[in-house]
């Protein structure tokens, strides 16, 4: 392989490249992609995916998806349904069957009796509080429990006791006899089995106790034998005690490798924190178009290639870094650009009389879909005298006249795919708004067929009005008004909400966007792109403005 391929690989691909060239594993890769069911996926988990996913692929490898349910007091069916759908949404096959920890149970709680009988487990009474006061601090070595030499035989005793269901809850943990006085305070006597006395959403009643995320993590990664455990940065200090629990099990030795986390301005990334706007009706869901989670960017309209582009441009990096939302933005619209059709909509109506165009006439035009697909064809599309044009294409006197090139008295503008028209006159309400603008056409300058002459600098999106559809429009601001909204010590992230993130507008659309379905795309012409809604009905449609046509969001102190 030549030098230059090599220096493009992320240090992920030259470490497979290593072990596949050194016959390690023999050559085979397997990864996984482990969520917890206790909530939905969000852009942080998109990168997660990409990196597990598509390196295993480019290897030729495979990928287990397994669900990490050791806490039945969180974790739903309905949360483990959610994530299945977003990962095949954007593209992934996982190998086989979908795993559980939960699969695992009793092959965990042997490797526990395991350690154990090696001496390495113990089982302790201490409360919490006692616990923690003994663990010491970073830089104060902690103190053994006076638990930790009871005998083997007690211990298993007392742990075959905890999972009969003899003790309440929180009485009793087993903990793994590591080193109290390790800098790595993880190492410090984890513990590896708690009692909790809750229905398992998989395993019903039949467990009392749950295994901890450290003493189950590796274990489930060798029973699988994952040959590269690829995880975020967050984990780097978990590793020693992965590594300890397969030493000291003797089983097989998964590998585990962290990347940099996806940090994304505007966004949050925590679970806990997205349920508490859910549950505080902040938004109306996790698949809210203002949540950062997969389900609510595709409710939006962002496509799962823009999604995954993002993810590729971000980059596998060692080190935390913050992305520009921006960056994801563009990637949406380069990949709408291509792949959505072009509708015509007006959300801020004002009438246009066409005094010279026959009343009683309706003439069908004809417009391309996606002139950057041509195999999208083309729509009729119905033309009369009366029509929508958006209110702030019409001035009476615009500020800068040179540089106006919208409608106004006596300026020529061309209607997309129709004639070019003149202003003329108009009427305002008794307030000085305009309410009506009185226009003539000119009948030789039919797009396509223009023979008239006539100069047209603008061109403006309108809609008949005896044929346009009342439709919903829901425009979105970001969900908090800071950048790191979770970056401040000393402030709340609830304090940046942005309260004023969604407004809703009643527009007049092209009649057969009505043919619109659910998670259907378009390109408003002029505005921005826009996706038609689960809560459209035959009588109302709605449209989510998934992002506009250039960035044009500000950014708020």
């Amino acid at each position: 392989m030549s030098t230059e391929t090599k220096e493009s690989l992320n240090f992920i691909e030259q470490m497979i490249e290593e072990d596949i060239a050194n016959g390690k594993n023999g050559g085979r890769v397997l990864t996984r992609f482990p969520p917890e069911p206790n909530g939905y996926l969000h852009i942080g988990h998109t990168k997660a995916l990409c990196i597990s996913f598509e390196t295993a692929q480019k290897y030729g490898g495979k990928t287990n998806l397994r669900f990490d349910d050791t806490n039945p007091t969180t974790e739903e069916t309905h949360y483990v349904e959610a994530i299945k759908k977003d990962i095949k949404w954007l593209g992934f096959e996982w190998d086989g069957e979908a795993k559980f920890a939960s699969d695992y149970f009793p092959q965990l709680y042997a490797f526990a009796v395991d350690l154990i009988k090696k001496g390495l487990a113990y089982v302790d009474d201490l409360t919490p509080e006692q616990m923690a006061e003994q663990k010491g601090t970073p830089t104060k070595p902690g103190t053994n429990s006076p638990n930790r030499d009871r005998s083997i035989e007690e211990n298993l005793d007392l742990f075959e006791r905890m999972k009969k269901g003899e003790y309440p809850d929180g009485s009793m943990v087993l903990r793994a006899k590591v080193d109290m006085a390790s800098p790595n305070m993880l190492m410090r006597d984890p513990i590896m089995y708690r009692i909790k006395h809750a229905h398992h959403h998989r395993t019903g009643d039949e467990w009392v106790i749950y295994p901890m995320y450290d003493f189950t993590h590796g274990q489930s990664d060798s029973i699988e034998e994952i040959t590269h455990s690829l995880c975020s940065l967050e984990f780097i200090h978990h590793r020693p005690l992965y590594n300890w629990f397969i030493e000291k099990l003797g089983i097989f030795p998964s590998e585990q490798t962290e990347f940099a986390r996806m940090n994304v301005t505007y966004m949050i990334t925590s679970k806990r924190r997205l349920l508490k706007l859910v549950q505080e009706g902040l938004v109306s869901g996790w698949d809210d178009p203002r949540m950062p989670t997969i389900s609510g960017m595709r409710r939006r309209g962002f496509p799962p290639m823009a999604l995954r582009a993002f993810c590729g441009k971000a980059g596998v990096a060692k080190r935390e870094n913050l992305i520009d939302v921006g960056l994801l933005e563009f990637c949406v619209r380069q990949e709408l650009n291509k792949t959505a059709n072009r509708m015509m909509a007006v959300l801020d109506p004002v009438k246009v009389v066409i005094t010279n165009y026959p009343e009683d006439k309706t003439e069908d035009l004809i417009l391309i879909n996606n002139p950057e697909d041509e195999s999208a064809g083309s729509r009729v599309l119905p033309f009369s005298r009366e029509i929508y044009i958006e209110r702030a294409d019409f001035r009476e006197d615009p500020p800068s006249p040179k540089k106006f090139y919208r409608l106004g008295p006596e300026r020529n503008v061309r209607l997309k795919g129709a004639y070019i028209i003149r202003g003329e006159t108009f009427v305002k309400d008794e307030n000085g708004v305009i309410t009506e603008i009185h226009a003539t056409y000119f009948p030789d300058s039919k797009s396509g067929e223009d023979t008239s002459g006539v100069k047209a600098k603008g061109v403006l999106h309108w809609v008949s009005i005896p044929h346009a559809k009342e439709v919903e429009v829901r425009e979105y601001d970001r969900l908090f008004t800071d950048e790191t909204p979770t970056g401040h010590e000393d402030k709340d992230f609830m304090e940046f909400f942005n309260h004023d993130s969604l407004h809703i507008k009643t527009g007049y659309a092209e009649p057969g966007l009505v043919k619109a379905k659910p998670g259907d795309t378009f390109q408003f012409m002029r505005i921005g792109y826009f996706c038609c809604d689960r809560d459209s009905t035959e009588d109302k449609m709605v449209f989510n403005r998934t992002v506009t046509l250039r960035d044009g969001w500000k950014k708020k102190k």
